[in-house]
Order: structure tokens, then sequence, then C-alpha cells
């Protein structure tokens, strides 16, 4: 009997510990319908939730950034998706990433450089940055806004002072939500003018992928059902006859630029085109345009383009030059 008793004990004890492994794998549906089962789930739950909504970025940023949710009789206290610091390649839709714990779970090809350039030259300065005697060759002096940086070529490290994109998210920054614009991303301390926010990171996709993700996420997002976050940015070449462009999916794997806002008088963010020393690919990185105040929103210009003027999502950016919808042209 007693022996019986030990061996219940043992089987609980184990299944608790296994729990606290694999639940935090779970979405918000599945971990709730889970936690109905027991007390001691339940309470592990809570846990996991707590931790989820203290930190959207699961520790793999400088700092924490948390979900804050003011709004009465919402059950929702953080947004769910997969986390990557930088650009990445494709992942499969079954790939799921702990959330909650102390497991951190990198995606696979997470490099902010994945496509190299083979044999590119890049600089060899011991010390890099513009107040050296010798600026380094890997800046754009010409340029108000910092569009090239040293990169994979290059032999300093990410103690460079040219490197300033690279080492992740360094200002304290939270994710409010709001009634009407639902998630948005603010600052919680005082971001100086020219400061450097985050990267624009997620799913790197050719044009014929993003074409077809945003049809899904049109019909999705007139449900109500989803809210995508697939930016498309295009650069004009010199020529001016063509343009390239970057197509980065953050609707199910992104970081916490995926909750930046769009305003209609262009926000406080400028939105940069960057490329490193080496890399064959560009990133899309965002820098304060202007002093921006603790508790403010940030936002930026998704554009200027509205090819659904009749039926398009309402924008509630709440300024003066406010459109009403928001921009959308064909991807």
């Amino acid at each position: 009997m007693e022996e019986g008793k030990h061996c219940r004990k043992s089987r609980e004890s184990a299944f608790f510990l296994c729990a606290g492994i694999f639940l935090p794998y779970l979405n918000p549906a599945e971990l709730a319908s889970i936690s109905l089962t027991c007390k001691t789930v339940n309470q592990i739950s809570k846990s996991i939730t707590s931790q989820r909504t203290s930190d959207a970025s699961r520790g793999f940023e400088n700092v924490p950034i948390p979900f804050l949710n003011p709004i009465a009789g919402d059950s929702h206290p953080y947004s769910y998706f997969l986390y990557t610091s930088t650009q990445t390649l494709r992942i499969k839709p079954e790939f799921r990433q702990p959330w909650g714990s102390d497991q951190h779970t990198r995606l696979c090809n997470e490099d902010p450089f994945i496509f190299r350039v083979e044999d590119a030259i890049g600089c060899n300065c011991a010390m890099c940055g513009d107040e050296s005697d010798f600026p380094c060759p890997c800046l754009d002096s010409s340029e108000l806004l910092l569009t090239r940086e040293c990169g994979p070529s290059c032999e300093c490290d990410l103690s460079c002072g040219n490197r300033v994109t690279q080492g992740g998210v360094s200002v304290k920054l939270k994710v409010v939500k709001d009634a009407r614009k639902g998630w948005g991303l603010y600052a919680a301390e005082m971001i100086p003018h020219g400061q450097f926010v985050c990267e624009y990171a997620g799913e790197l996709l050719s044009t014929k992928e993003a074409r077809e993700r945003q049809l899904t996420y049109d019909k999705l997002a007139s449900n109500g059902r989803l809210t995508p976050a697939l930016l498309v940015v295009k650069e004009h070449l010199p020529s001016g006859n063509s343009c390239t462009r970057i197509n980065i999916d953050a609707t199910r794997i992104g970081n916490i630029a995926r909750f930046i806002n769009h305003s209609c008088d262009g926000g406080n963010l400028d939105t940069v085109i960057l490329r490193s020393s080496g890399a064959l690919l560009p990133r899309i990185c965002f820098f304060a345009s202007r002093d921006i105040q603790e508790n403010e929103e940030l936002t930026f210009s998704y554009g200027e383009v509205r090819v659904n003027e009749n039926n398009g999502q309402p924008c509630f950016c709440g300024t003066s030059s406010c459109a009403g919808i928001l921009p959308s042209e064909h991807t």
C-alpha cells in the first residue's frame, strides 16, 4: 500500500516537472485549456502567463519589454508570436518556441547577415568612428542618417562604434494596448533624437511569397481575425527606372517592431535602409526622428498610397492630417 502511494507521488512529481518544460511551448488557447485540469497546472500556467506579459522579447533583447493592457474586461494580457531579433529565413509552420520559462530557443539561421558577399573587403580599423583622424571607410559621411555600418567582412567586433544597430534593443520600451488601435509600441523612457530604436525583424520573403501571403492576410483582416505585419520596402535605384524591394513578414515571427503603428503625419521614427560591409541584403532600422518623450507612442508612416479607399482598414492615428484609412497598395 505504502509502496503504491510512493509510486503515485513519484509519477505526479515527474509529471509536474515535465509540465514546467512543455507548457511554455503551448499557445494561449492551449495553455488556457490545460490549465483547467488541476490546481497545480493552473498555477504553472499563471506563472507562464506572468512571465510572457513581463517581456515580449523572451529575454532575447538587452532589456525586458513588457505588455500593458489597461482595457477593462479584455482577457488578453499579451500578444502571442515567435520572436526573432533579426531577419530570418522562412520557418516551418510547426516550429514552436518556448515562452514563459528559463528556456531560450532562438530560431534557426538567426544571423543579422544571412547572406554574405564572398571575398568582400571591409575595414580593418582598430576603432571605427567618425571622430577619428581616419574615419572608417564603411561610414558614409555625406548622409544625414546612418545608412552604412561595418559588417561581416570587417575586422572589428560588436563593440565597434559603427555597429550601433547590431547589438539589439537598448532603449526601454513597452507594448500597450489601445481600445481602437490594438497593441502599440511606446517609449518607457525619453529617447533622444537620432537614437537607434530597433530593426524590423521577421521572415524574409520572395515577392511571390509576399503577394500570396498578403492575399490571405487581407481576407483574415477583413473579418477581424488577424492583424498582419508584412512590411514591403521599395528602394528606387539611381537610374530611376527600377527599384529593389525587401519583403519582411513579422505576422507570425518577428520582433517588437511588429507593434509599431502608422501615423499619417510621418510619426516620430525615421525608417532607414541600412547596409553593412560584406552583407548582401540591407536591414530596415528605425531611429528617433526627434526627441521622444516617456510614454509617447512610437510610430512611422506606412506609405502614402491607398488603393482601397472604399473598404480599407480604418486609421486611428489621431493626427490633424489623418486620412481616416491606413495606407495600402498592391504588394
